[in-house]
């Protein structure tokens, strides 16, 4: 019998076979060379860190850029997530798009490169950070005009686990299975957490809250939303009670009763997410609350530059700019 640590999940072992038979070829330093183009380029319109003067040069063939007025030679993916890491930019950039952009898991994807469980997980936990900082930059950069109202809804509760609770729970405590391997808990009242989701357009905010109360959950998200696409507008909800204290000018279609109000008003657009998002969640087998918080962000945020076609240079730029900014 194969030990544990030589079983593979069935998709991504299908998927390293492919490459190991030479079927498919994965070569990664075109986004190698596709990355070091943008952050060269960033590097040029950026003051120096040290010096603070705009006197950086960059070389096509080096992977150094240099001040020339006070002689500093870093590397050009310093300061970035792309730095210090054990995979070129290439890899990187490639994890995190099968991660955010498929129903790979982590592991799955740590097969497909041929690298370590961590080192893949800790490469896009980094860029994840760097994204959620990154993204108002470059969304507000892009200036796409916004039109049409808000609209809001809530997922029902979805489960994020205990996964790094120290002690952990039994399993028949936490209302798991009694069978050996991992599974997904059920959860109980108050360890939920209720998935909430404002589109306008093609932006796309989703985040993870606790409880469903507007003051303390519903609120954030739709400030959030109203920050990336001034003015904010008409919003649209169903009939939940925790709308009812709005703020905002405010239009309700009731479910029990229609999907489309009389007047037009409907929350299809986001509703339609739900049947993406869960998915791409299952693969996870269960994520902690900051987890689970930070892969609804990370899917919003993708989602939002897909629908626009945005390029691979908007993505980088997500990781890279707020770097670059807090040197000005």
């Amino acid at each position: 019998m194969a030990s544990m640590s030589k079983i593979q999940p069935t998709f991504g072992g299908m998927l390293r076979n492919l490459i190991d038979d030479g079927i498919l070829e994965l070569r990664t330093e075109p986004l190698d060379a596709l990355v070091e183009r943008r952050l060269k380029q960033l590097w040029e319109h950026t003051p120096c860190p040290r010096c603070g003067n705009r006197t950086i040069r960059t070389w096509e063939h080096s992977d150094r850029v240099w001040c020339r007025s006070c002689q500093f030679k870093p590397a050009y993916t310093y300061g970035t997530p792309f730095s210090e890491k054990d995979l070129p930019a290439g890899e990187v950039l490639l994890a995190f798009i099968l991660y955010a952009d498929t129903l790979l898991s982590i592991n799955q994807i740590a097969i497909v490169l041929d690298r370590a469980y961590n080192t893949i997980h800790t490469a896009i936990r980094d860029l994840e950070a760097a994204l959620e900082r990154g993204f108002p930059i470059v969304w507000n950069r892009l200036k796409r005009p916004h039109s049409g109202p808000l609209q809001i809804d809530e997922s029902g509760k979805v489960c994020s686990g205990y996964k790094g609770q120290d002690p952990p729970r039994p399993g028949r405590v936490r209302g798991g299975s009694f069978r050996r391997g991992r599974t997904r808990w059920q959860g109980r009242h108050g360890d939920q957490l209720t998935l909430v989701a404002a589109c306008r357009d093609e932006l796309t905010v989703i985040r993870a809250k606790k409880g469903i109360r507007y003051e303390g959950d519903l609120g954030p998200v739709i400030e959030e939303a109203e920050d990336f696409s001034q003015p904010l507008g008409e919003v649209w909800t169903d009939g939940l009670q925790a709308y009812r204290w709005m703020e905002y000018e405010h239009r309700t279609v009731v479910h029990e009763e229609r999907y489309v109000s009389p007047d037009g008003v409907h929350i299809n657009h986001v509703e339609s997410l739900w049947s993406v998002i869960h998915p791409w969640l299952r693969k996870f087998r269960g994520l902690s609350k900051q987890g689970l918080e930070q892969a609804a962000h990370t899917f919003g945020c993708v989602r939002s530059l897909n629908r626009i076609g945005a390029s691979l240079f908007a993505l980088i730029d997500c990781f890279a700019l707020h770097h670059f900014r807090s040197f000005a």
